[in-house]
Order: C-alpha cells, then sequence, then structure tokens
C-alpha cells in the first residue's frame, strides 16, 4: 500500500486538481492524506469535498503548527508500506510516482527528488542553493536539494524519524545517519499557479540553525565530548584573537559560547531520548 502525505496550508485552488491528478498516478491500493495546517481560507471545505472513505484522508489542525509537525503526524497516521510526501501548491509531478517506486525496489530506503530546473522566484533559488551546497559540505551526504519536499520513505523510515523546529528538510541526513539507504531522483518542477511561497532568506536562517541541530545529534550524539572540543577549539581561537583588543568581551564570548553550546546540544539529546508523551500537534477534525 502506498501512502502520499501532503501538509497543506491556504491551498484552497490546488486541492481538487492534485486530488483528481493523484489518483491518476497511484495504484489501486493507495490513500492520500491530506494534513491541513492550520488554514484560513476554503482549505478544509475543499478537502471535505474530495474525501474518500480508506483513500483521500485528513487532518484539521486548530492552528498553524508548521511543515515539520505537519508531516509528523502525516508519517504517524499513514497507513502504506511506502510513503510519500509531497507539497500542495501542483509544483510536484504525481506522474514522478513510478520513478520513485522504482528506485525503492532497487534498494533504497529514501528517495529524494532534485528540482534541477526550478521555477521559483529569484530569491527562493539562490536561498535554496545557498543551503543545499551547505548541508552537502558539513552533512556528509551529497544531495543536490535536500529541501524537495517530494520523497518517498520505506514507512520503517518515516515511522522512526523524530521531527521538530524546521527538521523536515533533513529527513534524508537524519535516515542516513540510522543506516538507510538514500537516494536522489531528478523531478519535473512546475511552476506555482496558485498562491504564494513561504521560503526565503529569513526560513534559511532558521534553516542552518537546525542544521547545526542535526549534525549536533548526529555526528556526536554518542560522542558529545567531540563536539565539546571542536566547539572549544574554535572559541579558543575567538577568544585569542579578542584578547588583545577586548580582553572582557573574549572572555565574556567564550563562556556564554560554551556555556550555549553544552546547554543546547544537552537539551536535545535528553528531548530526542525522552519517552514520548502527547503529540505536539492538536487535531481539530479527522476524515478516514
Amino acid at each position: 500500500m502506498i501512502s502520499v502525505v501532503i501538509p497543506v496550508h491556504n491551498e484552497q485552488a490546488t486541492i481538487a486538481p492534485l486530488a483528481h491528478a493523484l489518483a491518476q498516478s497511484l495504484p489501486a491500493d493507495h490513500e492520500i492524506l491530506f494534513v491541513d495546517d492550520g488554514s484560513t481560507d476554503n482549505t478544509w471545505n475543499q478537502i471535505r469535498a474530495v474525501h474518500r472513505p480508506g483513500y483521500v484522508r485528513a487532518l484539521r489542525f486548530r492552528r498553524n503548527f508548521g511543515k515539520t509537525i505537519a508531516l509528523q503526524a502525516g508519517f504517524a497516521a499513514a497507513r502504506g508500506h511506502i510513503i510519500f510526501t509531497m507539497d500542495g501548491d501542483l509544483q510536484d509531478d504525481p506522474a514522478e510516482i513510478p520513478r520513485f517506486l522504482h528506485m525503492v525496489e532497487q534498494g533504497y530506503d529514501l528517495v529524494s527528488g532534485w528540482k534541477k530546473v526550478r521555477h521559483d522566484p529569484f530569491t527562493k533559488v539562490v536561498a535554496s542553493r545557498l543551503f543545499n551546497a551547505t548541508v552537502s559540505l558539513l552533512g556528509g551526504l551529497k544531495l543536490h536539494d535536500i529541501n524537495c519536499g517530494f520523497k518517498a520513505y520505506r514507512s520503517e523510515v518515516a515511522k522512526n524519524i523524530h521531527l521538530q523546529g524546521e527538521m523536515h528538510r533533513f529527513t534524508p541526513l537524519l535516515a542516513h545517519a540510522m543506516g538507510f539507504r538514500v537516494g536522489e531522483l531528478v523531478v519535473t518542477h512546475h511552476p506555482r499557479r496558485h498562491g504564494r511561497s513561504h521560503y526565503g532568506f529569513a526560513r534559511l536562517f532558521k534553516g542552518f540553525l537546525d542544521l547545526i541541530t542535526v549534525l549536533l545529534l548526529t555526528r556526536y550524539k554518542e560522542r558529545p565530548s567531540h563536539g565539546f572540543g571542536l566547539a572549544a577549539m574554535l572559541v579558543s581561537l575567538l577568544a585569542i584573537g579578542l584578547a588583545w583588543p577586548a580582553p572582557l568581551w573574549s572572555a565574556a564570548c567564550a563562556v556564554a559560547a560554551v556555556v550555549l553550546l553544552s546547554a543546547g546540544l544537552v537539551a536535545e539529546i535528553l528531548i530526542r531520548r525522552a519517552p514520548s508523551g502527547l503529540p505536539a500537534w492538536r487535531v481539530q477534525e479527522q476524515l478516514d
């Protein structure tokens, strides 16, 4: 069985055509799961209109929780052996799904789309390329477009990835760190016909902060002393540089950096290892 998880936020114009296109591309044994992330337009009514029990399902959040939480909820509710994720703006092409399935059949556990030819605003393209280059350099996984929302997961991968913050874009890194086989597939990217993009340089900054978290969790989770040692070396160099012109600032920066980095890493490890409690989202309505 195949599940397609689609987080949507104020995408009222795309729900019906996307559901129709997916129905044409998916095998008989499938489900489409819309996650309405607190839309304020007519999105939920459009989802209700295409609802088909067992085939087109939906979750509706009480407010906007963000794409990461929407995906986490979708993964938890999905019933398929293979779980696709895609955006709800019609820029991803459902006709690509058989090509993803072929790569999964070849032994890949996660297949990430690569929008080699993009139809996005200039600022989004520049921000995405800068981000992808940094992730490839630091993350140890060579992908051209880690932020592409069009992905295929074996259910074992999707069900075992814990997401928080804005870590949805790093699922290939997280899966790679757990030993899963990650691949990439060039996909068609259509121009956006409705609404507007929510991605730009402001979200790029948040992405870099989450990248630091992911690197700490994947590289130094089992050997935090190595992470602390690297941070200490960098702080020492900064302290040396400031020692003569600004000795007080040198000392303050060194202490603050060490304390913040240590507290952040310890907190992240505790959160990851803590037993799961209540979900981070609140469902207002559900269609099965």
